[in-house]
């Protein structure tokens, strides 16, 4: 009899536990071929008692189920008029078998020989309950030298169990839509790759030049340029359409039902974006399916990343999504010449920064996983620098559950696979969990907020950075990119009014931005100081400190763009021998300037594609020492002067 490995795990139980699951799964698998057309057979409710307390909870059993042929729908679990009832009946025949074997009294049945998926996965799950292990070992070391028997998950998280399982089979089963050879070839038509592998391949000669032992290969630097591409040419960010009428603005107003066209490109959510001025709803369905996605070419992250990673498989990358449960998704590609997964993020143009999530956008990370064509992998550990604060915030399944189930999920998959394929995978996931045991420390790149989307829409998310970012509360970590429009326009222009508290960008139809630290790039103990009594206003050194800083980011790499002018002007005032120092620095280059209000041009950054405006606040005189030295002094009743402006006019990189 061939091997059925949700049988086989379900030996494992004791005799009573065994006894007893295997008298509903027979009743279950009796009644569909008894009355094989009476539907209420062939549907089970995950809610309902009997099941979620006697069959979730014990190992083997809904895996027998779905080895019988039952399916997940939303809310139950169903056998479909297109499975197979000779399979129905085997597994069927094999747990009669081990129930009448048990009840005369003999020993329990060996369970089958596993197959070499199956080994595959067990030897998996076992290295990453060592990495786990590890992980935690820090915080809770072992008290006893027993392995620890996991106990049944608690009736309240069994709805979740359930869930999450369909959660990880929906996105197993969606990836399998990259490998469509005809969607492969539809996604190619789009892409410029000719165009991306000159670029790629002149690129990566000039890092062998710089340094020779680097250990880029080609496809390293084409998810470079891919990734710039996609952000830059191919794809769009949506906050809110603008009115199919007027072009107005538009206000999110919850959502409209489905079309059975929405339906079957994967939209079961429809946002309806209104305008108040046409009373007009303009729809935005929220599309899934990647063949409709390269057609629109519009979304928010998780339409960039389902159509990143189409065009990353279109190329023959070895690409897998992810998924995170704290409402994020992107992609990885596998280095063949660094014998790693590379982090890409679509929508921040971001490639080997697993930590920008954690650190940078200050969430806090609880399951991250991959999805590939073969395998899913939990890459948790690999997004994160504080596995033991992770631990604490993994409680929505149990550990053991959610190995079992992977493994479960993999062995499924895997058993098509050739010994070649199936060892390389192997190889290649011991690797990772090597990785995982040892956390990295963030990189620079990695501490900054997000970048995509509408400040609102970060902030709601609360992925602007700052405080909860993981770092110095001092880092905010904003960094002005510049937009679709200031890429058309060739130009950026901020201004900020100390007496509004308010950005202004000029240069993307004058978006304003409430708030003095919301665009800031650092602060380090400096507030914004308002005197009633004097109707003035200004940033000041925290009371009490010796020395304040703040700084301003500008990156103009992530749209393929450089300076070609830079002037700035910024207001600074001091009192006593209250000092206030302002530096603009540029890779390597330092240039000191005054804060007297003027308009200074900046000649040496023509050319340079990045820079930091930096003001360090000093000294003074006595207790009010802390207010001698003041950025952008201004009158409560200047509303329409600026008291910080940056001009920058751009040219293609």
């Amino acid at each position: 009899m061939a091997a059925l490995p949700g049988v086989s795990t379900l030996c494992e139980n004791s005799n009573e536990v065994f006894l007893d699951v295997a008298k509903l799964l027979l009743t279950y698998a009796d009644n569909i071929l008894r009355y094989p057309n009476e539907e209420k057979y062939r549907s089970i409710r995950i809610g309902n008692p009997t099941f979620s307390t006697k069959l979730l909870p014990i190992k083997g059993a809904v895996e027998c189920l779905f080895e019988m042929g039952f399916e997940e729908a939303e809310t139950h679990l169903v056998f479909p008029k297109s499975a197979s009832v000779e399979q129905l009946k085997l597994v069927r025949e094999s747990i009669a078998a081990e129930r009448d074997q048990r009840l005369r009294g003999g020993q329990p049945v060996q369970p089958p020989q596993t197959t070499t998926a199956t080994a595959t996965a067990t030897a998996t799950a076992t290295a990453t309950a060592t990495a786990t292990a590890s992980a935690s070992a820090q915080e809770s070391p072992a008290t006893s030298s027993q392995p620890a028997t996991p106990a049944p998950p608690p009736a309240s998280s069994l709805e979740h169990s359930m869930s999450f399982f369909v959660t990880l089979q929906s996105n197993f089963q969606h990836v399998m839509l990259y490998e469509n050879p005809e969607l492969q070839q539809k996604a190619r038509l789009h892409i410029p790759h000719q165009d991306l592998s000159s670029a790629a391949e002149h690129k990566l000669q000039q890092a062998k030049e710089a340094d020779p032992e680097s250990k880029l290969g080609k496809e390293d630097v084409l998810v470079l340029e891919l990734l710039r591409w996609f952000k830059q040419d191919f794809f769009s960010w949506v906050d809110r359409l603008p009115c199919s009428r007027c072009g107005g603005k538009t206000q999110n107003a919850g959502s409209v039902s489905p079309t059975t066209d929405d339906l079957r490109w994967g939209a079961q959510r429809v946002e309806n974006h209104y305008c108040q001025t046409c009373k007009l709803s303009t729809r935005f369905p929220r599309y899934n399916n990647p063949e409709k996605l390269l057609e629109t070419r519009r979304g928010r992250c998780g339409e960039w990343a389902n159509c990143f990673t189409l065009c990353c498989r279109a190329l023959g990358l070895d690409a897998r999504y992810i998924w995170d449960s704290t409402d994020h998704v992107w992609t990885e590609v596998y280095s063949a010449s660094q014998r790693r997964w590379l982090h890409c993020d679509s929508c921040e143009n971001a490639c080997d920064k697993p930590l920008l999530y954690e650190v940078g956008w200050g969430k806090k990370l609880a399951y991250v996983l991959a999805f590939s064509k073969d395998q899913v992998v939990d890459v948790t550990w690999r997004y994160s620098c504080k596995h033991p604060d992770i631990l604490t915030r993994r409680t929505t399944v149990q550990e053991a559950w959610l190995l079992r189930t992977i493994n479960r999920l993999n062995a499924a998959r895997q058993q098509s696979l050739s010994p070649d394929r199936k060892k390389e995978l192997t190889e290649r996931l011991l690797v990772e969990l090597v990785e995982f045991i040892s956390p990295k420390k963030p990189k620079a790149g990695e501490l900054g907020g997000r970048n995509s989307g509408s400040l609102a829409w970060r902030r709601a998310r609360g992925e602007t950075g700052g405080a909860d970012a993981g770092t110095s509360p001092q880092v905010a970590g904003y960094v002005f990119i510049p937009t679709e429009r200031e890429k058309s326009e060739r130009l950026l222009h901020v201004r900020y009014s100390a007496s509004k508290d308010q950005y202004c960008r000029v240069s993307n139809s004058c978006e304003a931005v409430q708030g003095w630290d919301q665009c800031v790039w650092s602060k380090d103990s400096v507030f914004r100081k308002v005197e009633n009594d004097w109707q003035m206003v200004y940033i000041a050194r925290t009371e009490g400190s010796s020395s304040g800083r703040i700084s301003w980011k500008f990156d103009f790499a992530p749209a393929g763009m450089k300076m070609k002018a830079v002037s700035v002007m910024a207001q600074s005032q001091t009192f006593h021998s209250g000092t206030v120092c302002w530096r603009l620095r540029s890779g390597q280059k330092t240039t000191e300037f005054s804060g007297d209000g003027r308009m200074q041009p900046f000649p040496s950054l023509s050319g340079s594609s990045e820079f930091v405006i930096e003001a360090e606040l000093g000294s003074g005189d006595g207790e009010s020492s802390w207010q001698h030295s003041q950025l952008f002094r201004q009158s409560l009743k200047e509303t329409e002067e600026s008291s910080f402006e940056i001009l920058v006019d751009l040219e293609d990189a």
